[in-house]
């Protein structure tokens, strides 16, 4: 079994368990997120993209492409926060109800600076205004994916 494949029957195996305490304690949100995600995303980076990943605790990004510094972010919600402005980043979504995996943002984000800090430092992009930030990147300023990977759109949400 490849990295990719095993890497996916593991985040289905994980988002069922999601399903199983949610359905056993209703109200309750049972959500990946944190490093456990965050490390999902760049495993997800790696096989999409081809991202050599840097050592764990890299400041400012998490693997190279095509010489590009790039910070990768996955979400399950509806927004992103990025510490310091990276070289490149690369924002991806994962959808609970099956496991799929979408493109939200890939490009060069020097727009950033013009955005303002929330309280606690950080910038924070909903994935709507990503997704009009993308549109504008050239496919030169992109890294190219080495396989299929579907584009978010703004219907796609999580339950």
């Amino acid at each position: 079994m490849g990295n990719y494949d095993y890497i996916i029957q593991k985040v289905s195996e994980l988002l069922e368990i999601v399903r199983d305490f949610e359905e056993r304690f209703p109200g309750r949100k049972f959500t990946l997120d944190g490093h456990l995600l965050g490390s999902i995303g760049e495993a997800l980076a790696n096989y999409y993209y081809g991202v050599d990943l840097a050592p764990n605790n890299t400041k400012t990004y998490d693997g190279v492409k095509d010489g590009k510094k790039v910070q990768i972010k996955i979400t399950q919600g509806n927004s992103v926060d990025i510490n310091d402005i990276p070289e490149h980043l690369l924002v991806l979504f994962l959808r609970k109800q099956d496991g799929s995996v979408f493109e939200v943002y890939n490009g060069p984000c020097d727009w950033l600076k013009d955005c303002k800090r929330t309280k606690n430092g950080w910038y924070s992009r909903t994935l709507n205004k990503l997704l009009e930030e993308d549109k504008r990147i050239s496919s030169q300023d992109r890294i190219k994916a080495d396989h299929p990977i579907s584009k978010w759109e703004i219907g796609i949400r999580n339950n």
